[in-house]
């Protein structure tokens, strides 16, 4: 049997990772007949159907899956050994792949990030957006953005922003036309704005705690999304009160578009933490975007 090309391989682990002639083309920079030509080519140089192909999706076959288990680790290594020799030329360059929440992003890490990319233009940064727990190794990802309870142990953990709150806030015509609520199971009276999380499927039940007592309360109501920024909006509108990041809201707060409700009631949550594997460490780009996003002031932001 004719040895596989290495980059026939690598073509192999995108289109699998992928699960798509199109994108994995798009993302190679190729034409996606060249794409699935090579890929025939590699299947039968192997004498092995490496991928089961439909007119909507692209799947490995078992050999397909036992080659991508076997190579996705050993090409991740080689990528980093290379970038790990580029980066003694001590001039941050080559992409870092994070994924996080846009509430992280706009909060926390876009800020920070902003002069990095201005001060070193050799240095490409994707950021994937979601509010699902990924696994940042078998995606592909260099790190996520996690709320520090929410970190696995066998992590590098690196705290990027203090402390905050969730608030429950509501428009002042709902509240005019609804009693402001006085304690949290109130609020099975109430109209609320639901948020799914997408990780577990289920609708996130509303925390409170006070003076050592902790509540949880599923609340129901009209509107249901899965991002906090649409949640403001619609609690603005008069659809009812929405339990939103403190931080994000304090411009509607200020202006008394919303009102915040059961105040005392509301915990401080752990900041945001940057997580990743130990081997991404020797990289100078990555070195350089964990400093940027680094905490360094005050934990707690009130």
């Amino acid at each position: 049997m004719a040895r596989p090309d290495f980059n026939h391989l690598d073509w192999f682990k995108i289109v699998a990772e992928e699960r798509s002639f199109t994108r994995a083309a798009a993302k190679l920079g190729v034409a996606q007949s060249t794409l699935s030509h090579t890929i025939k080519q590699l299947e039968e140089r192997m004498g092995l159907r490496l991928l089961t192909r439909t007119t909507r999706s692209v799947a490995p076959t078992d050999a397909g899956a036992r080659l991508l288990q076997t190579i996705g680790p050993r090409m991740a290594e080689i990528e980093d050994e290379i970038a790990a020799l580029m980066s003694l030329q001590e001039i941050p360059s080559g992409s870092v792949r994070l994924t996080l929440s846009d509430h992280a992003l706009q909060t926390v890490v876009w800020p920070k990030l902003q002069p990095v990319l201005a001060r070193y233009p050799d240095l490409q940064v994707e950021l994937r957006l979601d509010s699902m727990f990924r696994n940042i190794v078998e995606e592909g990802f260099d790190a996520g953005v996690r709320l520090g309870e929410s970190v696995e142990k066998d992590m590098v953990a690196v705290r990027i922003g203090p402390d905050w709150r969730l608030v429950a806030v509501a428009s002042p015509a709902y509240l005019d036309a609804h009693p402001a609520p006085n304690h949290p199971e109130d609020l099975l009276r109430h109209r609320c704005i639901n948020m799914r999380h997408e990780t577990a499927g289920g609708l996130y039940a509303w925390e409170f705690e006070k003076d050592g007592q902790e509540l949880r309360v599923r609340v129901d109501g009209q509107l249901t999304f899965n991002n906090s920024y649409a949640m403001i909006d619609a609690a603005t509108a008069g659809y009812g009160i929405a339990y939103v990041p403190e931080n994000i809201v304090e411009r509607e707060l200020r202006a008394g578009t919303l009102v915040c409700v059961l105040d005392d009631w509301s915990p401080l949550f752990d900041g945001y933490y940057l997580y990743y594997p130990t081997r991404r460490q020797n990289l100078l780009a990555f070195r350089v975007i964990v400093d940027a996003l680094r905490h360094r002031g005050p934990t707690r932001n009130r």
